[in-house]
Order: structure tokens, then sequence, then C-alpha cells
């Protein structure tokens, strides 16, 4: 009988196929982003990071909680690389649930300072926001201001607006009054606050700026970013409540004002982790901190980018100069301190 021939062919041809299959030259380029930031202030950036880097950038956005529930419900089988949110707390939150792996970088390193990223590197601020003092010019003279804790004065019952107590922000702050003061100190103050508002509180920062415009008080606490998005808002009622307010920075001669960050972290289980340290370097680049200050009105993380016009108009102030890991540590504390204190 005669031998048959062996396919000589289908070796080499089988061979090509699985080379074809797992060379990661032909592999897709991709990072996976949760994003807790509201789409038209992050996908620019993300977008240039494409064209920069050619790795496509997939955006999933939501509330804060629903995406860290999210992460922890997909466990090792999450899409996720990139976890983005607005605020320490948040960041601080999403490492104690396990769902961010340290990494670390000289890039990261150079851009950040020490005070606006985890110890560890577990998580990265990306951009800077005050929390000052809001008043209104013509019933408030700024001789009046001085710290945050004479907001408890009595000179100021019925006259202040403050966000709720679920606000992140505000528990930022009493957790970095915490920080400095103690508990005691900062919840004799909490009590004082509260003693002092003109009426309970509701809407968010810009609904307090407004009621501040309005005359339904007189101060407020605000996050800067949001009374410069009122200055440059294409709505004129907005521009003329933020045409009525001033910034006063609280705290000039002691502990410095309040600062956060929006940030992010490489999550646990990432299957981009490279191209996920890629975008937080990119995030922390000159160019990426120059269009937070100019589009977003944040301040950049980066110290040698300098803020927007709209943000140089209002001054410079001291800056705490607290860990804002700390703010995530004592927020537990803030929360039950502020119950307490009946801040609702």
């Amino acid at each position: 009988m005669p031998k048959l021939s062996k396919p000589r062919v289908l070796l080499p041809v089988l061979c090509l196929l699985v080379g074809l299959l797992t060379s990661p030259l032909l592999a897709a380029e991709e990072v996976n982003v949760y994003s807790a930031r509201k789409e038209d202030l992050i996908k620019p950036l993300l977008d240039d990071f494409s064209k920069q880097t050619g790795i496509t950038v997939n955006l999933v956005t939501g509330k804060e909680e629903a995406l860290l529930q999210r992460l922890q419900s997909e466990g090792a089988n999450t899409p996720a690389d990139v976890l983005l949110t607005s605020d320490a707390g948040r960041l601080a939150a999403a490492r104690q649930a396990g769902v961010l792996q340290a990494v670390q970088s000289e890039a990261l390193a150079k851009h950040i300072p020490a005070a606006y990223r985890d110890p560890e590197g577990y998580w990265y601020g990306l951009s800077v926001r005050a929390r000052p003092i809001i008043y209104a010019k013509d019933r408030v003279k700024p001789a009046q201001l001085s710290t945050y804790e004479d907001l408890a004065a009595p000179q100021w019952r019925d006259k202040i607006c403050v966000r709720s107590s679920d606000s992140i922000y505000n528990q930022s702050l009493v957790a970095g009054m915490i920080a400095h003061h103690g508990e005691a100190k900062t919840e004799a103050w909490a009590k004082g606050l509260v003693a002092n508002f003109a009426r309970p509180p509701k809407g968010g920062d810009r609904d307090q700026i407004k009621a501040v415009a309005a005359g339904e008080c007189d101060v407020t606490l605000a996050n800067t970013y949001y009374l410069g998005g009122m200055v440059n808002s294409p709505d004129p009622a907005e521009q003329a409540a933020a045409a009525k307010v001033a910034v006063f920075w609280p705290d000039a001669k002691t502990t410095g004002v309040h600062v956060n960050v929006s940030g992010a972290g490489v999550t646990a289980h990432a299957h981009n982790r490279d191209n996920a340290l890629k975008l937080l370097e990119f995030l922390a680049s000159d160019s990426a901190q120059r269009w937070y200050a100019d589009v977003n009105n944040e301040y950049p993380v980066n110290p040698a980018i300098p803020p927007s016009a709209t943000l140089e108009s209002w001054g410079t102030f001291k800056a705490d100069t607290l860990n804002v890991a700390k703010l995530g540590e004592l927020n537990a504390a803030a929360v039950r301190l502020m119950d307490r204190a009946g801040w609702k």
C-alpha cells in the first residue's frame, strides 16, 4: 500500500492562525474607565489621550456609590481598569473596599504633591478644589470674616446656608477640622453652625450661592469650581447671581483653606494595568492640567500649572497642607459628629 503524504501545509497554517490570534501587536489597545465625574467634565481629556496614544478609552459614568458597589460585585470579573471619582473621601472608601491596587510612577510622583495622593499609591489626586466662604457683597464686609470656626459665632445667626450633611464635600470639611482640632471642639463648632442656619439644608453648591445672591442668607460654603461655572455660564441668571457674591479665603493665619481633590486609581483586577497607568500619567500631564484649569475651573494639582483667569481673579490663598487621605480616614467620625450636631 502506498504511503499517504503528510499534510505539510496544515501545521504552518495552524501556527500562523494561533500567532495572529495571540499577537500583542494585533490585540486591541484599550482601557476601561468607571467615572463618577460627569461625561462632559472628563471625556474631552479621554478623547485627547486616545488621539495621542492610540489607546481606546471605554467610559462608563454613574453615581459614586453605584460604581463602588458595581466594582465590589464584579470582583475579579470587572472590566474596569480605572476608577475616577470626585473626592478624597470617595477614593479612600474605594481603597478600604479593596477595589484599588497600589501603583507607583515617577511621573505621578513628580507632578502630584504628596498631600494630594494616597501615601501608598492606591489613588492620585488629579485636580484640586478649594471650599472657601462665599458671601453677599452688599451685606457682608470681608473684615467681618476670618475662619471657618467663626461661622459658629452669634453674629451669623440665621445668615448661613449650606448643603446637607449627606454632601461628601461637607463631610470632608468636617473631617479636616477633626484632624486639626479634635472631635470635641469640632462638634461644638458644628452645633454652633447649625444654630446659625437660615434655612434647612437643601440643594447643591450652586443653590447655596444663588440663595446668598437672592438674600435668603448672607454666607455659604461652596467649592470654587461651582462659582467659576456660574461666572462663565451661558445662563444670564447664573452670571447675575455670581456677580452678587465674592470669595473669602478663611484661616489664612492658621491651618489654611480646606482643599480636596478629584482623583483616580487603578482597579484591583485591572486587565489593562499598563494602559491604566498611562492614563493616570496623562491626566497629570501639563496639557491635561491646563484643561482642568481652563475648562473645569479647578485648580491644577500640578503646582507648575497656573489656574484659570477666573480663579486668579479671586486672588491667592493659603491651602491646608493636611494630606487629603486623612479626610477619608476620618469620614465615618465626621458623619457621626454631624448627626449628633443636628446637621440634617
